[in-house]
């Protein structure tokens, strides 16, 4: 006995309409949920490749602020150390001309000699551990180099001399 197989063409089109209905809603409805006209490759292919770069570009500019306020810091805790230092070297100044003076005593020299000692001292301690990070800023010869731009060779040097008494 032969068997006959009817298809029934207006609902395989009504079946394949329904179907692309139901993709262009899926689209539409991923569309306003995430409020981006492209999500991925297939809605803007030219679209997508630019906005993944402009997304690359600004995460590298976010990154290379962050890196500049480091930076920043870096200058500032530095600053902070050679005030002290200064401060140091002020009274030490001032110490030296008034040991000038001949009306000094010879333990009025002592005690003049030991403050200048004394703040010898602190200047060497200041520099020696003042640090930003784990790194030691006035205690060696140093180059830190700062990456300020989103691209190569866009950075910031920063020169970090050694201080002693």
């Amino acid at each position: 006995m032969a068997q006959v197989i009817n298809t029934n063409s207006l609902s395989l089109l009504t079946q394949n309409n329904l179907n692309k209905s139901q993709s262009a809603l899926g689209t539409a409805i991923e569309r306003l949920s995430s409020g981006l006209r492209i999500n991925s490759a297939k809605d803007d292919a030219a679209g997508q490749a630019i906005a993944n770069r402009f997304t690359a570009n600004i995460k590298g500019l976010t990154q290379a602020s962050r890196n500049a306020n480091d930076g920043i810091s870096i200058a500032q805790t530095t600053e902070g150390a050679l005030n002290e230092i200064n401060n140091n070297l002020q009274r030490v100044r001032e110490l030296a001309v008034q040991s000038a003076n001949s009306t000094n005593s010879q333990s009025d020299l002592d005690s003049i000699q030991a403050e200048i000692t004394q703040r010898l001292n602190e200047i060497d301690r200041v520099s020696g551990q003042t640090q930003f990070n784990g790194v030691k800023v006035l205690a060696q010869d140093n180059t830190l180099t700062i990456q300020v731009g989103a691209n190569d060779g866009e950075t910031i040097d920063i020169d970090l001399k050694q201080i002693n008494s």
